[in-house]
């Protein structure tokens, strides 16, 4: 069905990224590829001036090492770590990677989610592509 998809992983749900990477092979073609991508919310200017370098970078180093370790069983997986907004950064990298599918876990949605929106609901809203949501 799909020949490049995206999962869109939660680090701090790894229970469900298992099912996402199983409904991910399922749609996969023949040869296609897969991208696990996990995104560093970043820190406003007005904190992270306050914050020691080193401390932001190993905060990078240990999302890579923890998504490494999450995709490190499933073949033909590539993991990216990037820095941003999660929502605006899934939808711009699977423009730029020419994405055809977003797969991603949805929690259930609280009450600060009908005022500011959730991950999920800002990526299915303006993905160019599909977006298969999990509960």
């Amino acid at each position: 069905m799909y020949r490049n998809i995206l999962v869109a992983i939660a680090l701090d749900h790894s229970t469900e990224n298992g099912k996402a990477f199983e409904v991910a092979r399922l749609l996969t073609d023949e040869g296609a590829e897969m991208t696990a991508l996990y995104v560093v919310e970043e820190i406003p200017a007005f904190a992270a001036n306050e914050i020691p370098a080193e401390i932001l970078s190993n905060r990078r180093k240990e999302a890579e090492a923890e998504l490494k370790a999450e995709v490190g069983g499933i073949p033909n997986v590539k993991a990216v770590v990037v820095a941003g907004h999660a929502g605006r950064t899934i939808v711009d990298y699977a423009e730029q990677a020419n994405v055809d599918c977003i797969i991603m876990c949805s929690h259930r949605p609280g009450l600060k989610d009908y005022f500011l929106g959730s991950t999920a609901h800002r990526v299915v809203r303006h993905a160019k592509c599909a977006v298969h949501v999990l509960r």
